[in-house]
């Protein structure tokens, strides 16, 4: 998922220094939202590893 943010930002960064702000604004929105979408998935699964190894250890 962040190598689609990453992806979207770029297209972002070209479409805004060729003056397409429209299409820079949009693919920016979405990379944002897919930068946060990742990074929330990744804590849920991180909390959600340690109070599993918890459980298997005891």
């Amino acid at each position: 998922m962040i190598k689609w943010a990453i992806i979207f930002a770029v297209i972002g960064l070209v479409a805004g220094a060729l003056g397409f702000s429209g299409v820079a604004g949009g693919a920016m929105g979405i990379a944002k939202f897919l930068f946060w979408a990742a990074v929330i998935i990744a804590v849920v699964l991180f909390v959600l590893g340690l109070t599993v190894a918890k459980k298997v250890v005891r």
